[in-house]
């Protein structure tokens, strides 16, 4: 199982590459990508299947947010191979421009409760609260 910060990097990962998709900075990220993987042609096969999809959508912002859970597992799985890429990674998402860098942490102690969320929406119904005759 791939430690927490390797998952949280993978994320970010996930995120900095489907961002940079269909932009001025695509190309320079995608060699990025393509190094980090160390050519592996089916990953630069899906980069550019990937990048014309973000390209052709009619709402590119959707079909990135699509993306980023399989690229986020894909590079997931490379750092569970090789965790010796983390640096790699890590230099890839800084160096790409417009990626969101966001850093999120809760804690609840005892009965409290936590909602987190980033770049998306939470709803939270809760229901009546139980009556001490019932």
């Amino acid at each position: 199982m791939l430690e927490e910060s390797l998952t949280a990097l993978a994320a970010a990962g996930g995120g900095a590459v489907v961002a940079a998709m269909a932009t001025d900075a695509w190309q320079v990220t995608r060699d990025g990508v393509v190094r980090l993987f160390r050519g592996r042609a089916e990953v630069e096969g899906r980069l550019e299947e990937d990048a014309a999809l973000v390209a052709g959508a009619e709402n590119a912002g959707e079909a990135r947010q699509a993306l980023v859970p399989a690229w986020a597992l894909r590079l997931g799985a490379l750092l569970a191979e090789h965790p010796e890429y983390a640096d790699e990674l890590r230099a890839l998402i800084r160096d790409t421009p417009g990626a969101q860098h966001s850093v999120q942490h809760n804690t609840a102690h005892g009965n409290g409760r936590v909602f987190g969320v980033q770049h998306g929406n939470i709803v939270f119904h809760q229901g009546p609260e139980p009556r001490p005759d019932a």
